[in-house]
């Protein structure tokens, strides 16, 4: 985000970012930083990017980001996150579920690691980081975003795993938002073609993708950024929703 859209809006309050060392978790570690929060970002094997990006932020505003290590699948290591967190800065009135891991599991060759992974990183750590987190996400009045995608409604080829997984996060929000209210709002965003994988993608499938939206083009993670900032600073009755940054595209389907 640009200096011109920062604000004081979130003076005072914690951010806990997972897997926001780069992509779209680095956008919105930045946006809500550039609001007034203080961010811990966490990472599991980022840790030049992470540390980067705190020396960057604490360089702007000093002792106001942190960056943890924690491997997400290890259930076990999930409340030491929020430990840290409290123990670092008081609070805790933001959590952000946006580690994931993304592959293709065609049927036929779907592994019980590939299960684990998968839904592991997308579904499973989101629950348990936020059970751990409830507490004081409560006492703040705070929230939760979940990173969902379009493919939680309408599954992607070849990625059986990963669309479950991601399904299940869409009933997950739903479910903490009724679990949490009325102290705890939570919300989901859905993006859609805003980066492309990490793994190769030919131009041609990305150029077929981009003719299925409805504004004919690529979003961006600082489009994720604002719907972040959205959900934080102007939607205090706003919980349990969902919220599409896809150009369009599943209206398209």
């Amino acid at each position: 985000m640009t200096d011109s859209t920062s604000t004081s809006a979130l003076n005072g309050r914690v951010a806990l970012i997972t897997g926001g060392a780069k992509r779209i978790g680095n956008a919105i570690a930045r946006a809500l930083h550039g609001a007034g929060a203080q961010v811990v970002i966490h990472y599991r094997s980022s840790k030049q990017g992470a540390d980067a990006l705190v020396a960057e932020l604490n360089d702007r505003r000093a002792s106001s980001a942190l960056a943890l290590c924690c491997d997400l699948l290890d259930t076990a290591a999930l409340p030491a996150l929020v430990t840290q967190t409290l123990q670092r800065f008081g609070r805790l009135d933001i959590l952000v579920n946006n580690a994931s891991s993304f592959y293709p599991t065609p049927v036929g060759t779907i592994t019980e690691r590939n299960w684990d992974e998968l839904v592991g990183s997308n579904l499973k750590a989101p629950l348990f980081l936020a059970q751990a987190a409830a507490p004081a996400l409560r006492a703040a009045r705070g929230l939760i975003i979940n990173m969902v995608d379009i493919h939680a409604q309408r599954p992607l080829p070849e990625h059986t795993v990963y669309s479950v997984a991601k399904a299940g996060l869409v009933t997950l929000t739903k479910s903490l938002a009724r679990e949490l209210g009325p102290e705890v709002r939570v919300n989901g965003i859905a993006p859609g073609p805003v980066l492309w994988p990490e793994h190769e993608m030919s131009a041609a499938l990305q150029q077929e993708i981009i003719d299925k939206t409805a504004l004919k083009r690529t979003g961006a993670p600082d489009d994720i950024a604002r719907a972040a900032l959205f959900f934080a600073k102007d939607a205090p009755y706003v919980t349990g929703q969902i919220l599409a940054i896809d150009g369009g595209r599943s209206i398209g389907w």
